[in-house]
């Protein structure tokens, strides 16, 4: 595997670096955010490790610049006191945040959860591959993680399709935030669970007509969230 590191603190970035090639992965890394996409538009690395504070172009835009082409996994570096930046960052499409100062191992512990998402979608034995809703007007194919809305094809991030997958298993089911946290992310979060309605509101942009009106990921006040449609008869 082979992770970029975009981080203009050379301490983190040595650690991060010294931990990475432990594991077996390549690293390339650079603390400009311009120089970053360049590098990604050359090399089109595995992960991209993000810091918010660089050089030539912020995170945030170098996370949607990068987005624009690509649903490379993105974890994202930022402090405690720039939280709303986390939570933008998220809404760009980023797959994960951590915080500083942190753990490597933890981070570490993060790429693995995150490649899990990426991994096939296990299912039983007797589940359909392609799963068809609201007469094929959205078409989930857990194979090829390919997502059909409205006959076009939408892209979507490793953790936007995981939370898809878990929602639509069991539709109608509410998941807490926290629930959806452990099954989508790998770990409980810590806070008021912003951070996964930054990925349902992602989601619901790719594949609702109407994101401020759901009609298949729905919020249940108080509780989380569902997927409130029955998958459609494969005989009819």
């Amino acid at each position: 595997m082979h992770i970029l590191i975009v981080e203009d603190e050379p301490k983190i970035r040595d650690v991060l670096i010294a931990y990475l090639e432990k594991e077996g992965w390549q690293t390339d890394y650079t603390s400009n955010g311009i120089e970053a996409v360049q590098k990604f538009d050359y090399v089109q690395h595995d992960l991209i490790i993000l810091d918010l504070m660089l050089e030539g172009m912020p995170g945030e835009q170098v996370c949607s610049r990068i987005r624009e082409k690509s649903n490379v996994p993105i974890i994202m570096l930022t402090s405690k006191s720039r939280e709303i930046d986390t939570i933008n960052g998220l809404n760009l499409g980023a797959d994960d945040y951590i915080v500083k100062p942190f753990r490597a191992k933890e981070l570490i512990a993060r790429i693995h959860a995150l490649f899990r998402r990426i991994a096939p979608v296990k299912r039983a034995s007797d589940e359909e591959k392609v799963v068809h809703f609201n007469g094929g007007k959205l078409i989930v194919d857990t194979d090829t993680r390919e997502v059909i809305t409205d006959g076009r094809l939408v892209q979507l991030t490793a953790t936007e399709f995981k939370l898809l997958s878990v929602l639509i298993r069991k539709p109608g089911k509410v998941f807490s935030r926290s629930d959806l946290s452990y099954t989508v992310q790998g770990y409980r979060f810590q806070g008021d669970g912003r951070a996964i309605d930054a990925h349902v509101k992602n989601l619901r942009k790719k594949i609702e007509r109407d994101p401020s009106n759901p009609l298949y990921v729905v919020t249940v006040v108080g509780s989380g969230y569902k997927f409130s449609m029955q998958p459609d008869d494969p005989e009819t």
